[in-house]
């Protein structure tokens, strides 16, 4: 039986446009950054992904597209997936600005499972905020499989399901942990303006000031045993699993900037895992 919960994806898109304009607000001049060779890609997901020249790759929830086309800047023949009408418009301009070929589909992930050709990609990649948006974890673990051809490779970086039950303000308990519990939000938020340079690797600008989104959200809280057996139910075949004791975005605000742009608890307090990437393989 399917868990889809279609309302809550569509009150997500309406949330998810209003963020990506203030998000791209604060991008200076993401064209002329990526057509003089810039990325907006970090090591993490570069170490999962792999080796990218020719491969054909599939990059779900891809937002407005500026990683999907840096991978495609390292080789790879990219289609991106959204289900924003506002980033998947923003990627396809920037594309063209950009004279980095991509192609985007605006389409719910569920949706796109079952109308893209089955085993069409050599790579399914999503990362950084994707799995909780997800109502039906096993349905999309499925999907995945189906879009991946034979040998084929999913690579995923998000937050770790344990950082995902603890408060932003105080690190004490506040979510339920796993089994898709519904969590409903005030609104998709600027993080953009939150973290600053660290993610504005084209160059920062003020832009939106004191967004408040005037769309609700809902997200989905998912465990590693969900996680880890949506990817395993459909066949696919774990090849790594990582634990990350930093994020890329200020997820607490306790956190602390390092010099590569990373956000970490304070050394004062007990660490724990905050982003998890895993690698599955289609054999």
């Amino acid at each position: 039986m399917t868990l889809l919960r279609r309302d809550m994806h569509e009150k997500n898109r309406l949330s998810w446009n209003e963020a990506t304009r203030a998000h791209n607000s604060h991008k200076r001049d993401q064209a002329g950054f990526l057509r003089d060779g810039g990325s907006t890609l970090y090591p993490e997901e570069l170490d999962l992904l792999g080796d990218l020249q020719g491969k054909r790759l599939c990059h779900l929830q891809c937002n407005s597209g500026q990683d999907t086309l840096s991978l495609a800047r390292l080789g790879a023949i990219v289609t991106g997936v959204d289900i924003s009408d506002e980033a998947v418009s923003f990627a396809q301009d920037l594309s063209r600005d950009a004279g980095i070929p991509g192609t985007f589909v605006r389409s719910d992930v569920y949706d796109y499972f079952t109308t893209a050709p089955e085993a069409s990609f050599d790579i399914v990649f999503c990362s950084y905020g994707a799995l909780c948006w997800l109502s039906d974890i096993a349905l999309w673990g499925k999907g995945v499989a189906r879009l991946l051809a034979p040998k084929g490779r999913l690579a995923f970086v998000d937050s770790h399901p344990f950082m995902m039950v603890l408060s932003e303000q105080t690190l004490g308990l506040k979510y339920a942990y796993g089994g898709g519990e519904a969590v409903p939000d005030p609104g998709v938020n600027d993080y953009v303006a939150r973290a600053g340079e660290a993610l504005t690797p084209s160059g920062w600008e003020e832009g939106v000031k004191d967004f408040v989104n005037p769309h609700p959200d809902v997200s989905f809280q998912w465990g590693m045993d969900d996680i880890l057996m949506a990817v395993l139910t459909p066949g696919l075949r774990l090849t790594r699993v990582v634990e990350y004791p930093f994020t890329r975005w200020r997820a607490f605000d306790t956190q602390l900037e390092d010099s590569e742009r990373r956000f970490r608890l304070p050394p004062s307090i007990p660490q724990i895992p905050q982003m998890l990437g895993v690698v599955a393989m289609k054999d």
